[in-house]
């Protein structure tokens, strides 16, 4: 086992740097006003993530891996963990329990430090001697980074100050249709002994898997085919839910989708960037468990996993790509609405370069897309050794798989393997539907 080359070494340092620069533009967003707010009372107060992330980044790379003393003990276990509650079980916490910015910014100031003297100075060994660890670490962050743009999306506008983004594109004429996948093979995961330190545990191990022959919704369903479904009565027909999920609906009152709004009859939508009318070319985002209602009410339903990797992967020749539109790497913008380039979701159709070798629209940008396949490991799981409650407490049948990416998701996770998961009754993410059918 090799210790991490020098020049690894000083790759991993500037992708951390470049990661905290990251979700710092993203915090500085925040008016004064914003710290000890909950957008989403299913999660932590605003200010917990300032702190989470360099928690993160001290408990795994100075003190786990190097064992270097605590620097504040309290800190460090407050800020340790997010939560994925179910169900009516959410935080009762109270803003005076939390500590003030400046204090946290002060430690967040000694903890960069220590780390990076890590990074520039201690062997690397153990967890760290490949450099996977603090990959992952960078990662982890890039991942809150999108979770923190959710959460501000539900934050009213006089608690954020966001800056401008590329202008959106206009409404492109499209020609939505049914793909037709021939069944064939397709590969699922990542080869461990290939790439042993890319990836996250549920990335693992690589295997191939036959799909039968299917048909896939070209685009991505908008908003305005979702409001056929709500004028149509879809948020009240109890047919179109399972038990569960009308429970949750009418527990909730959920009667369209979370980032709609009704003022005088006219729907709009409240995005990152705020309020503007209702984008009805755009895709619509919603819970799953909306998702599968509204496949029924269209007769069709979500795809697999599998079936979404052949559609967005695959060819009619047989093989696979690296990316849908081919081996290029990917820019936002040109392939797809990724990257933060855009704070809210833009017109389907936009980004024809981003299509697949199948015709699929997009898949990767614009909305994660819903898969109705439970997220669980792959034959050949083995938990992160340095990180082993990252995949396997959701390995519950409570959480499903997503596949794509959203306007915030950075470009590290467009790889193919890459997989997302969130529980059905969460309408806060940027995730949106694709119907499919079976042959």
């Amino acid at each position: 086992m090799t210790a991490v080359s020098e020049a690894l070494r000083n790759t991993l340092a500037t992708d951390l740097r470049q990661a905290r620069a990251a979700t710092d533009e993203l915090f500085s967003w925040l008016a004064e006003s914003a710290w000890l707010e909950r957008p989403i009372a299913a999660r932590h107060r605003l200010i917990f993530y300032l702190g989470h992330l360099e928690a993160f980044d001290w408990n795994l790379l100075a003190r786990d891996a190097q064992q270097r003393p605590s620097r504040n003990p309290e800190f460090e276990r407050l800020f340790a963990f997010g939560i994925d509650p179910l169900g009516s079980d959410l935080p009762t916490d109270s803003a005076a329990n939390w500590p003030t910015r400046d204090r946290i910014l002060a430690w967040i100031r000694d903890v960069r430090a220590e780390v990076d003297d890590v990074l520039q100075t201690a062997p690397l060994q153990g967890w760290l001697h490949d450099g996977w660890a603090i990959h992952l670490s960078v990662e982890h962050r890039a991942m809150h980074r999108e979770t923190l743009a959710y959460l501000l999306a539900q934050l009213p506008a006089a608690h954020k100050r966001l800056p401008a983004a590329a202008p959106r594109p206009a409404a492109a004429t499209i020609h939505a249709h049914w793909c037709d996948i021939p069944a064939g093979q397709v590969t699922l995961g990542l080869d461990r002994n290939q790439h042993p330190t890319l990836g996250w545990d549920n990335e693992y191990d690589q295997h191939r898997v036959e799909v039968p022959a299917f048909r896939i919704a070209s685009h991505k369903v908008t908003n305005a085919q979702w409001l056929e479904f709500l004028e149509a009565g879809g948020y009240h027909d109890d047919s179109l839910w399972t038990a569960e999920d009308a429970a949750w609906r009418k527990a909730t009152a959920i009667t369209s989708p979370i980032s709609w709004r009704q003022r005088d009859r006219a729907w709009s939508f409240v995005g990152l960037a705020g309020e503007r009318p209702l984008p009805l070319e755009a895709p619509v985002y919603v819970s799953q468990a909306e998702a599968c209602a509204y496949a029924r009410f269209r007769g069709a339903s979500l795809p697999t996993e599998a079936q979404w990797q052949r559609a967005a992967y695959g060819t009619p020749a047989g093989d696979e790509r690296a990316y849908p539109w081919g081996a290029a790497a990917p820019v936002p913008g040109l392939h797809g609405n990724f990257g933060c380039l855009h704070h809210d979701p833009t017109p389907i159709g936009s980004f024809p370069a981003g299509c697949s070798a199948f015709g699929l629209d997009e898949p990767l940008g614009n909305g994660w897309e819903w898969t109705k396949t439970p997220f669980a490991p792959f034959a050949g799981f083995q938990a992160l050794p340095f990180y082993r409650g990252y995949s396997e407490p959701f390995f519950d049948g409570k959480h499903f798989v997503m596949k794509g990416a959203s306007p915030q998701t950075p470009v590290t996770f467009l790889r193919r393997s890459f997989r997302n998961w969130f529980q059905p009754h969460y309408p806060q993410v940027f995730a949106t539907v694709r119907l499919a059918e079976e042959g």
